[in-house]
């Protein structure tokens, strides 16, 4: 279930688990037909909210002292299993999917305060999530920017959940729906991406 990321650690603390959100709409039919099905900030399926818990339990013996999620639906969906835990989480826009499909497309902050209202929302702009298209390189300064972030924070024990994207923009790694890895912050930015799902 796990993939240790290499790389030397800043101290005790510095591993995050960065987990990608389940199985969503988007993700069920364009693993089918590789074709865009057009659904706007998609819920996660059957299977996704299956992921989550499974997710939830493997990581229940682990020490987590903070949770940052996108906030994408399918991301705070993703994270409900771990609400149990009195762990505080925290909604970071930066964090979000690089935005290529009509999938990342969010919802207004006032929407999402009344689908999920033990988060916070009102630190969002109205349209927090790209405009167009975003290209490697502003998806790769996303990344760096929330890793200059954390490690000025490393003593935390931190879940990130997040997406494909800015997972594999973090870390070179391609996680699956559902899938958590451990990543060290001590680790250098990848050097080759391959911006393939």
């Amino acid at each position: 279930m796990t993939a240790r990321h290499p790389g030397r650690a800043l101290n005790v603390g510095a591993i995050m688990y960065l987990l990608r959100h389940g199985q969503s709409y988007f993700n069920l039919h364009f693993t089918e037909t590789r074709r865009d099905p057009g659904i706007e900030d998609p819920e996660l399926t059957a299977l996704g909210r299956e992921q989550a818990q499974q997710a939830a339990r493997a990581l229940e013996e682990r020490e987590i002292t903070r949770i940052i999620v996108s906030p994408y639906t399918r991301a705070l969906q993703t994270v409900e299993p771990f609400l149990g835990r009195g762990v505080p989480v925290e909604v970071w826009p930066g964090v979000r999917e690089r935005t290529a499909f009509v999938c990342d497309v969010g919802s207004r902050p006032d929407e999402l305060a009344a689908r999920f209202p033990r988060y916070r929302f009102d630190h969002l702009p109205p349209r927090w999530w790209h405009d167009e298209v975003e290209s490697e390189a502003e998806t790769v300064a996303r990344a760096e920017a929330f890793r200059a972030a954390m490690r000025e924070v490393d003593h935390e024990t931190t879940l990130l959940v997040s997406h494909w994207g800015f997972i594999l923009a973090l870390t070179g790694i391609s996680v699956m729906n559902g899938r958590f890895i451990e990543y060290d912050l001590a680790s250098p930015p990848p050097e080759n991406l391959v911006w393939r799902p």
